[in-house]
């Protein structure tokens, strides 16, 4: 379980200076978080970490080293890792779908007691959980990291076996095999040499908010690239009249649309598919509702966390994460109410943070937390909101997005203008960002 990917520090750090950037883009992305063996301590604790997407294993890696001497179970059926960042370029036509896959056991750190299993009952009042094998373990800590579950069946009609059969129907968030069979329908799009493509936005909170967006403006690049963009009638479509949470990125996106001749749709939401008919039908928000045809249609889901979370004491009980979002404090981490269970990632109710860059962010708080609740010492660790999103603007151009609680701008490279396109940063996400995931999976980062 302890053959590692990832080559060591020195050598992922020639891999990007061989790209041509310089140190100065080398240095933030794999800004080692020292030696964490050098803040271990001795523990009996059980450590269980349900879930081992990028929270779930950059936690293993980091806990089998800070904890000496506890007993850490990870839990996930999965056999297969997916680099999920590169799935828009898998989309886009510009990744082959093997350079985002994996093996789970390749990232597990010796020590670590892997199961082959998924929580379905979480009892936090007992310690316990209950796997899909009847299995129940008691822990002393519980970190939760299983992600989101996509709620495709909340629109009507929608079945993600549709993608890639020719019916113009696509979606980047429906696993690896749906990016790629995304691509195949904007190429058939494409080829057709007219049309009408659209593209939505989902009512929840979802994760890597600025994939729609990036779907969008690659479609655009490609059939600019085809000579054929005058040809094609392109809209989005979005349930309320924001397409991005930081305000300079929503009126950016929305301008650089209309510039580009984009129709853009407020509060419209996406509720039913017929697709033989090729229609979508849209609500708004007087109840309302109107139908429009379509080409291509890009569909992105109602997002939440898991039901196994939704259905124990873990979820918010009140506010706007009621029902939905596992409950914790937005800077420690731990859960409000049950304190030695603490979140990571996607699942937890967040107003965003639901990106590979927040993971590594919450990674660094929730590592010393834990540290700090074993040995009986005050939480200080904080989350500052951080989360990032390259914003791919064009097959070639992206803006490195990125800011934290509030939207206020928190940028990590002096040199990178936050608020403009460029090719550099294009580079960041197609050619460097992978090794620097690899190496927060590992806990280096």
């Amino acid at each position: 379980m302890s053959n590692k990917k990832t080559p060591p520090a020195n050598e992922r750090r020639r891999d990007l200076l061989k790209l041509g950037l310089g140190a100065t883009v080398a240095a933030p992305l794999l800004s080692l978080a020292g030696n964490a063996s050098a803040n271990a301590i001795q523990t009996s604790a059980h450590v269980v970490i349900s879930g081992a997407g990028a929270g779930g294993l950059a936690m293993a890696n980091r806990l089998s080293r800070s904890l000496q001497g506890a007993k850490i179970t990870l839990i996930d059926a999965r056999q297969e890792h997916h680099y999920q960042p590169g799935w828009t370029l898998v989309a886009s036509g510009v990744w082959d779908k093997s350079k985002t896959l994996s093996k789970t056991a390749e990232w597990i750190p010796s020590g670590v007691n892997w199961l082959r299993a998924m929580v379905t009952e979480y009892d936090p009042d007992n310690n316990q959980v209950t796997l899909n094998d009847g299995q129940t373990l008691t822990y002393d800590y519980l970190i939760v990291a299983t992600g989101v579950e996509l709620q495709y069946e909340r629109i009507e009609g929608m079945d993600v076996n549709l993608i890639g059969q020719g019916k113009g129907i696509g979606s980047v968030y429906a696993g690896i095999e749906a990016a790629a069979k995304t691509n195949e329908e904007i190429e058939r799009f494409i080829a057709k040499g007219s049309g009408k493509g659209v593209f939505t936005l989902s009512p929840t909170p979802i994760k890597c908010a600025g994939a729609p967006l990036k779907m969008t403006f690659t479609t655009l690049s490609r059939l600019e690239d085809a000579g054929v963009r005058d040809r094609f009638d392109m809209h989005f479509f979005t349930p309320s009249d924001r397409v991005f949470s930081v305000d300079y990125y929503n009126d950016f996106v929305k301008q650089r649309w209309t510039e580009q001749g984009l129709t853009r749709h407020d509060f419209h939401r996406l509720t039913a598919i017929d697709a033989d008919r090729k229609e979508a039908t849209f609500t708004l928000q007087d109840g309302s509702e109107v139908k429009e045809d379509y080409d291509f249609l890009h569909v992105v889901p109602h997002m939440a966390a898991p039901q196994s979370v939704r259905e124990s004491e873990l979820i918010f009980k009140e506010g706007p994460f009621a029902g939905n979002w596992m409950e914790v404090d937005r800077e420690t981490l731990q859960h409000t109410r049950y304190s030695n269970v603490f979140g990571i990632g996607d699942v937890m109710g967040m107003p965003f943070n639901k990106t590979a860059a927040s993971v590594k962010m919450q990674a660094s708080v929730l590592e010393p937390n834990i540290i700090a609740h074993i040995k009986g010492q005050p939480l200080l660790a904080k989350h500052n909101g951080y989360t990032s999103c390259p914003m791919i603007t064009a097959v070639g151009k992206a803006m490195l997005v990125e800011f934290g609680w509030g939207g206020e701008l928190l940028p990590s490279f002096s040199f990178i203008d936050p608020k403009e396109e460029s090719w550099a940063v294009w580079i960041m996400k197609d050619r460097m960002l992978q090794p620097a995931y690899n190496a927060m999976l590992v806990g280096k980062v």
